[in-house]
């Protein structure tokens, strides 16, 4: 099966991005948003997710995190749709239920090609380092439309604001992984009813 490889890029005033996704990879990461929190959440997603991400973003960090954190996701989410290409065959599912420490964090969704956020996260600090926490929810609905999944993730438990957003990053990417695996009783069908997807 060859590698499953995408390149988008985006420029605007706001940010200039360059990203390419490999979902067949082995997690590796090379990550560069300016943002050292969101930088971590983005390599733990491809470390845990087993995707090799090359990711450069310059954004206009100088009025705040929001461009640069929406703009990456709206790309993460087109790379994710490109890569995936027609959908045949894969699993199109998944779900995880993330352990960190005193938090859980359950993800599912569904690669159906149309886009939905159900967002659940109980975060009570503005900031993690440099990366604004109402961010977070930006960034997955971001990625929910640039890529046509329904996503739901929801907090189960927790009270550290770092560890279940890593914790949903981590949920996240497994989850992905899950959806975007070849299952051999497809037989390279689309796993749909419809016919499409």
């Amino acid at each position: 099966m060859a590698d499953r490889i995408a390149v988008v890029s985006r420029k605007t005033k706001e940010t200039d991005i360059e990203l390419e996704i490999n979902l067949d990879g082995k997690g590796y990461s090379k990550v560069d948003t300016g943002i050292g929190f969101f930088d971590h959440m983005l390599k733990s997603f491809a470390k845990h997710g087993f995707f090799d991400i090359n990711l450069t973003v310059k954004g206009d960090l100088f009025v705040d995190s929001h461009h640069t954190i929406e703009d990456t996701g709206i790309v993460l989410g087109q790379a994710i749709a490109k890569a995936v290409g027609d959908k045949a065959g894969i699993a199109r599912y998944g779900s995880f239920m993330l352990p960190m420490d005193e938090t859980l964090v359950l993800c599912a969704l569904d690669l159906s090609g149309r886009p939905y956020l159900c967002y659940d996260l109980n975060l009570t600090v503005p900031q993690v380092g440099y990366m604004d926490t109402e961010m977070v929810k930006e960034f997955f609905y971001a990625v929910s439309y640039g890529a046509g999944m329904n996503l739901h993730i929801k907090q189960l438990s927790g009270s550290n604001n770092h560890h279940i957003i890593e914790a949903a990053f981590k949920a996240f990417a497994k989850a992905l992984d899950m959806a975007t695996t070849k299952d051999a009783r497809l037989e390279g069908e689309l796993l749909s009813t419809k016919g499409s997807l």
